[in-house]
């Protein structure tokens, strides 16, 4: 799974293999609230945008989010994003002028480290970053 961060702090949210924009929204909503209760919002814009892009990329492409989970230990912040899907994301040449496919870019620029693993009959997707206090 590479880098990840022992979970001094660890929450999870469950979303129901939910494909609904409301889904990311919620999603959203829950990772500004975990990283201000953590103390972490003014270091974490990075991390909002990644969670947003995991995000709709499950509910576009792979039928739905199950569930997001953040985990923080010392300077590593790690998002997770688990799927109904077993394909796992793929990092494709960057077009700058193309509308929309740019995902998985932003997430392989702004993560410090980020793959897939399977889970079930899905899969998760995963982004490290550092966050610098």
């Amino acid at each position: 799974m590479g880098p990840a961060p022992c979970a001094a702090h660890h929450r999870e949210l469950a979303l129901g293999e939910s494909a609904e924009p409301e889904a990311c929204s919620r999603g959203i909503t829950w990772i500004r609230q975990t990283l201000t209760d953590w103390g972490l919002l003014d270091q974490g814009p990075d991390a909002l945008l990644i969670a947003a892009e995991l995000l709709s990329n499950a509910a576009r492409h792979a039928g739905g989010i199950r569930s997001l989970t953040l985990a923080h230990h010392d300077d590593l912040l790690q998002i997770c994003v688990t799927d109904p899907s077993p394909e796992p994301p793929r990092l494709r040449t960057h077009r700058p002028d193309s509308v929309g496919g740019h995902g998985i870019f932003l997430v392989d620029r702004l993560a410090q480290h980020w793959g897939s693993r399977p889970n079930g009959r899905g899969k998760t997707v995963w982004a490290t970053l550092v966050i610098r206090p």
